[in-house]
């Protein structure tokens, strides 16, 4: 795992050489070298890991995504603000399945972090909002909802949402309880 200033190091490198090539007549190979570094500049923004792990996730292969995402040892040193985001939040969604205070935690500090898609910080809202609700912090998730389809512009959450909120209107209405049973099995438990 190469640490994201080595990576700048290399770009800049090969940027030097480039011109170095520019300057020898040589146009191709400096053109060449130019794309080469962005490939460096391009993996400083967005980490190589984070990267397949979102391509395992997508296949739900979890196992294969914790796998790549366990490559890197140090998120603060190897990854810029916004993907040290996505890195918490991508731990979120696979700890979701097993721990939910553990995911709490995670989505939590993707969210302090920054993530740089709208819909992935809905989602990341709705997780939280969902984590409040079965913790019975009804407002709370409440909260996290509305503010999750703001963010949701595009619709692509509509329908979790829309469920969660059928869920969150079911678990409201209380239970009624009248004064008689209704089955006349239950009234003659009850003389006795």
């Amino acid at each position: 795992m190469y640490n994201k200033i080595i990576k700048l190091i290399i770009a800049f490198g090969i940027i030097a050489f480039a011109i170095y090539q520019f300057i020898e007549g040589n146009i191709g190979n400096g053109i060449m070298y130019i794309l080469l570094s962005g490939i460096f500049i391009f993996l400083y923004f967005k980490n190589e890991f984070i990267l397949l792990a979102f391509l395992r996730l997508r296949k739900q292969d979890f196992e294969g995504a914790k796998k790549w995402l366990n490559k890197i040892k140090n998120p603060s040193a190897a990854l810029v603000k916004k993907q040290q985001g996505y890195y918490n939040y991508l731990h979120g969604i696979m700890v979701s399945q097993d721990n939910m205070n553990e995911a709490e935690k995670y989505f939590k500090n993707a969210i302090s972090l920054g993530l740089s898609m709208d819909h992935d910080l809905a989602m990341a809202k709705l997780n939280l909002a969902g984590i409040a609700f079965s913790k019975r912090r009804k407002q709370e998730a409440q909260l996290l909802l509305k503010e999750a389809e703001k963010l949701d512009k595009r619709n692509i959450l509509a329908d979790q949402i829309k469920m969660f909120k059928q869920q969150m209107k079911k678990a409201a209405i209380p239970k009624q309880h009248y004064g008689q049973p209704t089955s006349s099995r239950q009234n003659r438990r009850s003389r006795r």
